[in-house]
This record gives structure tokens, sequence and C-alpha cells, in this order.
């Protein structure tokens, strides 16, 4: 049997391009291939099990890769509305906490149970446990090889995901290397959306602090990115939403630290005033006792001894020079990168197929017809925030309505 669409991957983009493609056109004979027993694991899994769909923010900003700007046309073209149009008609309305959505159920599982539902109302054939080995060109068609099973189609849409997660989640990177092996152009992948790992002196001794910040990315004394939130010392680095923001930008560069800004609402100048005056006020307090009640503990212990102060000393005991460095540190805490917690904790992979060998109005490749990528294999991902989900649903549809496009005007000839 040739079917006219088969799509590899169940996960997000993989399931809204089978949705989209036989809502669209009902006699499309569409073929669902997941490698896992069960489709949307990574989907069920995001947003701490919420689910954050999309963002009201969708700018060419919030995305990266060689060619960024490649995600433009689908992100703008079916928008936000086009994305709360197609989830509410499965069952799925949308709510918004500030800019990010998630579905009403506030379950991530509820949204893949929906997709599930809706791919095979509309008459989807859904094929777990079948993992795609080969993909040949077959007789004007395409031949997908799956251990011992082999299918044919007119299109095929590769959805599956990258290292993200890892296999677990369905994830083991096999299908860019099979395209890589076929000739495709790929960008070295990476780790994005993950925790740094620093050098453990200080962070060890903040373990468990979570602070207020502004973070800078920085590769000498270069900003290569800035973000401010919540930031979580650990054992091995640094976690938090601006770690996680700036961690794709590190990717594999060198001599890269995190400088932590822990008084960003002040200026170096009125902050050394605000420290100067302190000292005056708290005169018979010990440096141990200095921050009580402006840093946390530990950390204000940590900038004490990092200033070359010791904790039993006064207060009044402290000069100009030592307030400067305080000062100093407070405006410019830094840590060496040493890497990343890895691919396993990793919300999204960086990398992948170069787009300039695709299609940004359709997704499908310059160089072989009926061929798609949509989703994370591309080398296109988005901040944390519900931005990569929103560049899932949005290529999905990109690619399917092409597909549907491209099949009337086959049965129209």
């Amino acid at each position: 049997m040739r079917d006219n669409v088969i799509i590899i991957g169940g996960g997000a983009a993989g399931l809204c391009a089978a949705v989209t493609l036989k809502k669209a056109a009902p006699d499309l004979k569409v073929r669902l291939l997941e490698s896992l027993p069960r489709v949307g694991k990574k989907l069920a899994a995001t947003g701490n099990g919420r689910c954050n769909i999309t963002n009201k923010n969708i700018t060419a900003e919030r995305y990266h890769g060689l060619h960024p700007e490649f995600c433009l046309y689908a992100l703008q073209k079916y928008d936000n509305k086009c994305c709360e149009d197609f989830f509410d008609s499965i069952g799925v309305p949308l709510v918004y906490e500030g800019d990010k959505a998630y579905p009403a159920s506030l379950q991530a599982a509820s949204v893949v149970d929906c997709l599930r539902f809706a791919a095979e109302e509309y008459g989807a054939t859904i094929c777990t446990e079948t993992k795609v080995t080969n993909i040949q060109v077959s007789g004007g068609a395409y031949k997908v090889i799956a251990g011992n099973m082999s299918f044919l189609a007119d299109n095929i849409v590769i959805a599956a995901g990258l290292l993200s997660g890892g296999e677990k989640l369905g994830n083991d990177g096999s299908m860019l290397a099979l395209l890589k092996k076929a000739g495709f152009k790929t960008v070295e992948t990476h780790p994005a959306i993950v925790q740094l790992k620093t050098k453990p002196d200080i962070v060890r001794q903040l373990k468990g602090i979570k602070v207020n910040a502004s973070a800078a990315l920085k590769q000498g004394k270069r900003v290569l990115k800035s973000e401010y939130g919540e930031v979580l010392f650990c054992d091995y680095g640094l976690s938090g939403p601006p770690i996680l923001q700036l961690s794709g930008a590190a990717g594999g560069e060198k001599y890269i630290t995190v400088s932590l800004d822990l008084v960003s609402d002040k200026d170096f100048n009125t902050l050394f005033e605000v420290l100067l005056n302190r000292a005056k006020r708290l005169k018979n307090r010990t440096l141990d006792e200095f921050f009580t009640g402006m840093l946390n503990k530990r950390l204000g212990q940590v900038i004490i001894k990092s200033a070359g102060l010791r904790l039993n000393d006064k207060a009044e005991s402290l000069k100009k020079a030592d307030i400067l460095k305080i000062t100093a540190l407070l405006k410019d805490m830094s840590f060496e990168v040493t890497g990343n917690t890895g691919y396993i904790n990793s919300q999204v992979t960086g990398g992948g197929l170069d787009t300039s060998g695709f299609d940004c109005n359709t997704m499908m490749s310059r160089e072989y017809k009926g061929l798609y990528a949509i989703g994370e294999i591309l080398d296109i991902d988005g901040d944390c925030g519900g931005f990569n989900l929103k560049w899932a649903w949005s290529s999905a549809m990109c690619a399917a309505f092409d597909i549907v496009k491209r099949s009337n005007n086959a049965f129209n000839k």
C-alpha cells in the first residue's frame, strides 16, 4: 500500500502535522511512525507537566541558529490565533498566564491525548514501536524502512527529535545521522535550555540558594547575552530560568563566563554609597552579620571572604578600598563555565539540519521534492517559554498545508 504522506516522529510537530493534514484533506492517506510504544512522550513532560503551548511575544530575537530568519514566515503565517483555533478545535482551550499560553487543564498529558484522539478521529494511521532505519527513493516515491517493515509514500515529513531528553524520550539523534549520511548539510548540535557547569569552589558553598540577579554570558569582556530572573546555585554550577535562557548561546564556545549582578537595581556608584553608609550605621556588627537583612547569609559570607576580609572583624574596620571590592563582587560575581549538564537534561537541541537546504515557505527540501522537515530536527531553537512548541506547531502547519496544496494541484491536472 502506498500512502500519500508518511510522518516520521510522533512528537509535537508530527502529531500537529497529522491532524492538520487529515483535517484539511480527509482523503489523504497519512501514516505516522513513532519509535516508542506511545506518541508524545516528550510533549507530556514539557513545561513541568503543564505544557507551555505558545507565547504572546513571538519575535525573531527569540529564535537561534545559523539562519534564524528562516522561521519567521511560518511563525507569522501560522500565528497565535491559528494556534489557539487549532487547539480549540481538538478540545484544548488555551489560557494565558502573563505571556505564556497553557491548556486550560494545565496538563501536558491532556494535550498529547487530544492530539492523538484528533489524529485517529480524522483517520490518520499511527504506528508505534516503529523505528525508521532508512529512507530511499524508489520509483518516484519514498521508501521508508523500519526494521523488517517498509512503507511507500509520495511525501515524507521528518518530525523526529534530536537528542534532548535522551533515548527514554525517543531522542537518540539517529534520524539526523541518517540524513547526514544521505548528503544533507547539518549544523553541529549542542544542548540548549540546560543547566551550566562551573568551577565548583564557590557554587558548592552556595548550593540551594536562589537569588534574583541579572545574569550575563560573556566571552572575555564581550557580552553574548543577558537575562534577568531567579538564579539557583547548585553543586555542579548554575541553574534557574536566566541560566537556561543563556545556555544555548554558550554552545561550544570557549572561555565563557557567567557574570551575576546581584544588585542590578543600583549602579556601581550608588551601591558603593549604600554600602559605605551601611558600614557607618552598622559599625558594631561583625562582617559575618554585615549583610543580614540585605542578602542571604551564606551568600553574604562568601562575598566577604572573596573580598579577602575576615568574618569576625567589625564593620567599622572597613576601608573604602574594602567597600570597593565588595561592590565590585556584588556587581560582577563571575563564574567560569566548564560545560553543561548534557542532552539528557536539556529541553531542546541546538543545531540540526541546515535550513539553507529547505524552503522557509513550505519546509520542503530544495533538492528532494516531497521531503519535508519540521520542528526540532531543523537548525532552529527557541528560548524557554513556549517558543519551541510554537515553532513545532507553525512549521508543522506550514508543511501540511503545502502538501495539501500540491496534492490538490496534482489531482486537478
